[in-house]
C-alpha cells in the first residue's frame, strides 16, 4: 500500500511539473542580454525590453484585491491601469510593424491575456527595433497622421513605465508588494536564499 501511495504521488508531481514546463513562458522576467553594439534601434529595444520587464514584476501575481484597488473615486483602478499599457503596447507594436492605430475590443479579455498581449506586443516591437539601421522608419500611425519616432519614446514608452509605477504602487497598498528578488537596475531575478 506505502508504495502505492508513493508511486501515485510521483505520477501527480511528474504531471505537474509537465504541464508547468509545456506552459508557454512569458517574455521579460528578465531583461535579455543587451547588444554587443549601440545604435539607435539597440537603444530604442533596451528601453522597449525595461519597460517589459517592469510591466511583468508590476504585474505579475496580482489578485482581485490588487485589480480592483484605486486610491480615489477620480482614479483609474490597477485592472483600468492594465488596459491602457495594453493600449500603449499596441501603439508601439504598431510603429514597429508600420500599421495604423485602431482601438482594441478588450472587454472580453481576462487580466492574464490582457498582461500576456502587452507583453507579446513588446517583446515583437523590441525585435523589431533591435535589428533595424533606421528606427525613423517607425512612425506612429493615427488615421491621415504619422508621428514621428521621437514621440514614441517622450509618449507611449514613457507613458507605460510611468503607469508601471502606479501598478507597483497599488499592490504595495493592497499588501501584494513585487518580488523583492526583482532588481531593476540588473533586469535580473536575484534566487531566493533559502
Amino acid at each position: 500500500m506505502k508504495n502505492t501511495i508513493v508511486i501515485i504521488a510521483l505520477v501527480i508531481s511528474a504531471m505537474c511539473y509537465a504541464q508547468d514546463t509545456s506552459e508557454e513562458k512569458l517574455p521579460y522576467y528578465e531583461v535579455p542580454e543587451y547588444s554587443k553594439e549601440f545604435t539607435a534601434g539597440t537603444m530604442a529595444a533596451r528601453m522597449v525590453d525595461g519597460l517589459g520587464f517592469r510591466f511583468y514584476w508590476a504585474s505579475e501575481g496580482l489578485t482581485e484585491k490588487d485589480l480592483n484597488y484605486r486610491p480615489s473615486k477620480d482614479v483609474r483602478s490597477s485592472e483600468d491601469t492594465i488596459d491602457h499599457i495594453l493600449d500603449l503596447s499596441y501603439i508601439i507594436v504598431n510603429s514597429t510593424l508600420k500599421q495604423p492605430n485602431s482601438r482594441v475590443d478588450k472587454s472580453k479579455m481576462t487580466y492574464e491575456e490582457k498582461r500576456k498581449q502587452a507583453l507579446m506586443n513588446l517583446k515583437t516591437a523590441a525585435e523589431i527595433l533591435r535589428g533595424s539601421d533606421d528606427i525613423s522608419q517607425y512612425k506612429i500611425i493615427f488615421g491621415e497622421n504619422e508621428i514621428p519616432f521621437w514621440n514614441q519614446v517622450n509618449g507611449p514608452i514613457a507613458d507605460a513605465i510611468w503607469h508601471c509605477g502606479q501598478l507597483a504602487s497599488f499592490r504595495r497598498i493592497t499588501g501584494n508588494p513585487i518580488n523583492p528578488n526583482v532588481n531593476h537596475f540588473t533586469g535580473k531575478v536575484k534566487e531566493a536564499k533559502d
